[in-house]
C-alpha cells in the first residue's frame, strides 16, 4: 500500500529534520511559523500547504518536487553542507554493549 501524498510530505520533513539534525523550532523559525505549527502539520492534524511545501524545499535546497517524492528522495537531494556532521567516521561501528555497559 503506498503513502499518500499528506504522509510522504510529513515522512519526507521528518527525514530532512533528522538528515540536517534540525529541530522542528529551527524549522520553524525558517519559515517563519511556530513550532506548534510544525509540530501540529508532522503529527497530520494540520496539512503542509503547497506554499509550505516550497518554502520547506527551498529552506533544504532541494527542488519540490523531490519533498514531494517521499523521504528517501529528498534525503538523496539534500545538498551535503546541509547534512549534519556525524560523531562517528563513516562505517564505523557504534560501541559494543556487554553486560548492559558499553567498553
Amino acid at each position: 500500500m503506498s503513502m499518500s501524498l499528506e504522509e510522504r510530505v510529513r515522512s519526507a520533513v521528518a527525514a530532512l529534520l533528522h538528515a540536517s539534525g534540525e529541530s522542528q523550532t529551527e524549522l520553524a523559525s525558517a519559515l517563519g511559523v511556530s513550532q506548534a505549527q510544525v509540530s501540529r502539520r508532522q503529527s497530520g492534524t494540520a496539512a503542509w500547504s503547497l506554499v509550505d511545501c516550497d518554502a520547506v524545499a527551498s529552506h533544504y535546497g532541494i527542488d519540490v518536487l523531490e519533498l514531494l517524492a517521499g523521504p528517501t528522495r529528498a534525503t538523496e537531494a539534500l545538498p551535503a553542507d546541509r547534512r549534519r556532521v556525524s560523531a562517528r567516521p563513516a562505517g564505523t561501528a557504534p560501541p559494543a554493549i556487554v553486560d548492559g555497559g558499553v567498553r
